[in-house]
């Protein structure tokens, strides 16, 4: 008797695919190509926004450092975007998945949303899941982004960071970097800085720290099951293994050592966020650690600033969560932004 399958009712020749090593983005471009229709036929509230008034775009562009990037545009198709949002995704993912229902749901209420998968993440060119430094991700979106905003439509219309989970941490030092640029950010459950569980002891921190000057590349790095910390629904953590194209493995060393210094540079340099600020936290998050959203709302110098806390609410706010939460997070998030577009939008 054959086991049964992981993917019921996905062609075996379509399994096949995710037998490849993922380790480039051949690999992970072929698995995409293959699960896409399959992965936006699952059962989540975030597939179920109509998308025939929108105008999707998927490009493969080489930026300056000559890395192949994937980004991917939703718009909506009959009239003109009140304001444009740029989204900064989490780690291990990419902007194909989940994400392309958040990004429905905000083009339907009539935003543009662009996004782009990091070097080595999602269907962009690298190793996978290998981030030998942050800071060269933060330019790398910095260069995308800024080539979308250079766009003469886009002129005189708001433009808003978003980033979930690692993204926070990405658009923060977006800002960091260029501190008057942007009309403000939606930051959902941001890494400044990893819940304490999922850091090794202070002794083994310094080890891996050591050995990865030698094997930076090397999956070494323990760690819990994100998917079961992240998601607290059983049904979407379920769901979460259609994300073919994500990185499942150990962290390699210098990613992990990239992502713990990152932190702790943001954690140092909260008083200098300074841009209109939504921040939403789930208060049961054991990913990223909620009391430094609190943190950051406290000492960022901005008076335009919100935080909502979600009671029992974990890390995957909107995919994760029961579907009431999941539409509360968006009402919240489509709240503040019209408030912020007439806000920001620049006098004629």
């Amino acid at each position: 008797m054959e086991p049964k399958s992981k993917f019921p009712g996905v062609d075996k020749e379509v399994l096949k695919l995710l037998e490849a090593n993922m380790d480039e983005a051949p690999a992970r471009r072929r698995a995409r190509e293959a699960f896409k229709d399959i992965q936006l036929s699952i059962d989540h509230i975030l597939f179920k926004t109509p998308c025939d008034g929108l105008e999707m775009k998927e490009v493969y562009e080489v930026n300056s450092r000559g890395l192949e990037i994937f980004t991917k545009s939703w718009l909506p198709r009959t009239s003109p975007p009140k304001a444009i949002i740029c989204y900064c995704h989490g780690y291990a993912d990419t902007c194909t998945f989940f994400f392309e229902g958040i990004a429905r749901k905000l083009a339907s209420y009539g935003c543009g949303v662009f996004a782009m998968d990091y070097p080595g993440l999602g269907l962009s060119g690298g190793l996978h899941c290998y981030i030998p430094n942050f800071d060269q991700i933060v330019d790398d979106v910095i260069e995308y982004f800024s080539k979308v905003k250079g766009n003469p439509e886009y002129h005189k219309i708001s433009s808003f960071l978003f980033g979930q989970s690692m993204g926070g941490a990405v658009a923060l030092k977006v800002h960091l970097k260029q501190p008057t640029e942007w009309d403000g950010a939606i930051l959902v459950a941001p890494m400044c800085k990893i819940a304490d569980d999922m850091v090794p002891s202070w002794f083994l921190t310094q080890i891996l720290i050591g050995v990865s000057k030698f094997l930076p590349k090397n999956k070494l790095v323990p760690q819990e099951n994100l998917a079961a910390a992240a998601f607290r629904e059983p049904k979407k953590r379920e769901q979460t293994k259609y994300n073919v194209i994500s990185y499942k493995g150990k962290p390699r060393l210098q990613t992990a050592v990239e992502l713990l210094r990152t932190t702790q540079e943001i954690e140092c340099r909260l008083k200098e966020v300074s841009l209109p600020l939504l921040i939403l936290h789930g208060e049961a998050d054991r990913v990223t650690d909620p009391s430094v959203s609190k943190t950051l709302f406290q000492k960022a110098t901005t008076s335009d600033k919100k935080l909502i806390l979600y009671p029992e609410a974990y890390h995957s706010l909107l995919e994760g969560e029961p579907d009431e939460v999941i539409l509360q997070v968006f009402g919240d998030i489509i709240s503040w932004l019209e408030d912020h577009i007439s806000k920001s939008k620049p006098t004629e």
